[in-house]
């Protein structure tokens, strides 16, 4: 079978061979995996938001072992709940140790619905790291871009917040910013300080997402910031989807839940098996896990947490106020029917666990197939 050819200008812009790149999904898509998507022909990225500098360093380190090829690092951009005025970061330890309070208060009723739902969570609570790592350390942020700088990795992308701030700095070292927005007027304040690359990202995306759907976000970023290439996300996991993207005038895809289904995806056995059991309606957005509008799984706990229309708190405090419970649900296997898992609602179309390679090899031949042979059988058209 002759090597199928399926190239835009992303490749060019990026030096890939085809225009898919992995979401940088948190704890999920680590060195594996980003390695895996990289030499199969597209971007990997890797989810840095929950590693230590020193993790982050030789996990970047490790991939380069693993793949000549071209790879990006995903983490957040510096969010004042983070750092401080005048560059000061907060010490959220001594911020959020208090008894009384907000937190407090939030802090005891997630730790209270864990135990009334059957999850043994004792007393105390461990601050600044959950159980995936999420280092809420003083100036966490901006030690992770250090050592991205000196490692000039080709590719940063910000999940969360706008990467204005490090676009200088990226330059000089010849690395490519991309940036995730969900709206239109979003997209044209990435485009004007300079963004190399923007992520449309629909409401249909797993994780942190907006309220515009994928199909009219798009072309509308499209036409908001051309010439400036932007890549479609939210609902994407196969060819068809990748033609669509491109003919919607995007330049590439931005794929996650496609890759959740892999082995080489840091995701516990159950989150992968709720994965491939789900549905396009079994997937709801909710603030219960981090504060933020995020689609995950259905589960108990989130739908018990909504039902009692319990306290939240702002991105990354419910994250904190949540890290005792995600910490034993994570240990006690029997409880993992409650975690959030993260999924997008194309979840529907993944019905298998399959290596990255696969997934993406699987994307690129149902997506030439539909160019060559698919529309010109089905479509007839003239002038």
């Amino acid at each position: 079978m002759t090597h199928p050819i399926l190239r835009t200008e992303l490749c060019d812009l990026l030096d890939i061979e085809y225009p898919i790149v992995l979401a940088g999904m948190a704890e999920h898509a680590g060195i594996e995996l980003t390695a895996a998507v990289s030499e199969a022909g597209g971007l990997g990225v890797l989810g840095a938001l929950p590693m230590t500098p020193d993790e982050l360093d030789e996990a970047i380190r490790e991939i380069k072992k693993r793949t000549s090829k071209p790879f990006g690092v995903d983490t957040i951009a510096p969010l004042g709940l983070v750092e401080g005025e005048e560059d000061t970061p907060i010490d959220l330890k001594s911020f959020l140790a208090e008894d009384e309070g907000e937190f407090a208060e939030t802090r005891d009723y997630i730790a209270d619905l864990g135990r009334r739902m059957g999850i043994k969570v004792p007393g105390g609570i461990k601050l600044g790291m959950n159980n995936q790592g999420f280092n809420w350390s003083p100036g966490m942020t901006k030690k992770q871009l250090e050592v991205i700088y000196e490692h000039k990795v080709p590719v940063f992308a910000a999940g969360l917040g706008s990467p204005e701030f490090m676009i200088p700095e990226a330059r000089k070292r010849g690395m490519k910013v991309m940036g995730v927005v969900g709206t239109a007027k979003q997209a044209r304040k990435e485009a004007s300080v300079g963004v190399d690359i923007v992520i449309a990202q629909g409401t249909e995306a797993g994780g942190h997402t907006g309220k515009v759907a994928t199909l009219p976000l798009v072309p509308q970023v499209v036409d908001a910031i051309s010439p400036t290439p932007v890549l479609a996300a939210g609902g994407i996991v196969d060819g068809r989807g990748l033609v669509a993207a491109l003919a919607l005038g995007a330049a590439g895809v931005w794929c996650g839940t496609a890759f959740l289904a892999t082995p080489e995806a840091m995701s516990h056995a159950e989150n992968k098996r709720q994965l491939v059991s789900a549905g396009e309606s079994d997937t709801v957005i909710t603030k219960t896990m981090t504060g933020k509008t995020a689609r995950c799984i259905k589960n108990p706990l989130q739908a018990q947490y909504e039902k009692e229309n319990g306290p939240l708190l702002p991105f990354p405090v419910q994250v904190l106020a949540a890290s005792e419970l995600i910490q034993y649900m994570s240990e006690e296997d029997d409880t993992l029917k409650h975690y959030w898992t993260f999924a997008g609602q194309g979840c529907g179309l993944v019905k298998e666990l399959r290596p990255a390679r696969d997934v993406l090899k699987s994307m690129v031949e149902e997506a030439t197939r539909i160019l060559e042979e698919g529309l010109p059988s089905r479509v007839k058209w003239n002038r």
